[in-house]
């Protein structure tokens, strides 16, 4: 599939569904605590997705030939490093868990995650989330017409190399329009100067994802959970950000 190129009209969309999407995590956020469960989180999302007229990306959704995804959000809690299921697990005192979050609006997608502790965490968790999350700020700054894929890679992946943080491969940022995984593939590694130029109107979704132990994964007997193999703690960020003449504009904030 070829880069796509949106016109204003479609980033004014892809902005109102990114809207739509801050409310929803933010509503989500201020619900994370101990005991809640992430079938009872979903279940919240999925109405708070319909009342303002949008629809759950995930639900339904299935690529490569995977089972339909079951829920509105992915809920990663720990070593699950990504597209955790939201069943009866019951969040923990101490627990990491990652939110992400597909809107679709008048055909368009957004698609945004966060990391929050559960209660009190470890400083080593919260300083993997800190580190996790000023990778995607410093990321998102080189989100610029005429820099590359590899200078967005590299500056996210710097991050964590300075930190000593595992960063994971496999996965990573992608473009995001009337389909929710476009061209081009972003990782979170590489080198500056390399990769497809960004031009005005393209609009990707970034994710850092980094881990404190050896960051080799392996996806779960679900057919979607993907964990880091070693059990460490995961942290995952993302937002949608369209490339623009006047830098880059983040369309998943409220």
């Amino acid at each position: 599939m070829p880069v796509t190129i949106k016109s204003q009209n479609e980033i004014d969309i892809m902005r109102s569904a990114g809207g739509i999407n801050a409310e929803v995590r933010e509503m989500l956020r201020e619900n994370i605590s101990p005991g809640i469960t992430g079938f009872e989180l979903d279940r919240l999302a999925q109405e708070a997705i319909k009342a303002r007229g949008a629809i759950a990306t995930f639900l339904g959704y299935s690529p490569w030939g995977k089972p339909p995804y079951p829920g509105a959000i992915c809920f990663s809690v720990n070593e699950v490093l990504v597209h955790g299921l939201p069943g009866n697990q019951r969040l923990e005192e101490g627990d990491l868990v990652s939110i992400d979050l597909g809107v679709t609006y008048q055909g368009y997608v957004s698609d945004a995650a966060f990391t929050v502790g559960v209660g009190v965490v470890s400083e080593e968790a919260r300083s993997l989330m800190e580190i996790t999350e000023e990778s995607l700020v410093q990321g998102i700054s080189v989100a610029t017409v005429g820099n590359r894929i590899g200078d967005i890679s590299q500056t996210i992946g710097a991050c964590g190399e300075e930190s000593s943080l595992g960063i994971i491969r496999g996965y990573g940022g992608h473009g995001v329009g009337r389909e929710m995984h476009e061209e081009p593939h972003i990782p979170n590694h590489g080198r500056k100067g390399t990769g497809l130029e960004l031009r005005r109107g393209m609009v990707v979704a970034l994710e850092p994802m980094f881990c404190i132990g050896d960051p080799a994964t392996h996806e779960l007997e679900d057919e979607w959970s993907v964990a880091i193999s070693d059990g460490s703690l995961s942290a995952h960020f993302e937002h949608t950000v369209a490339i623009t003449d006047n830098g880059p504009e983040v369309l998943t904030r409220a």
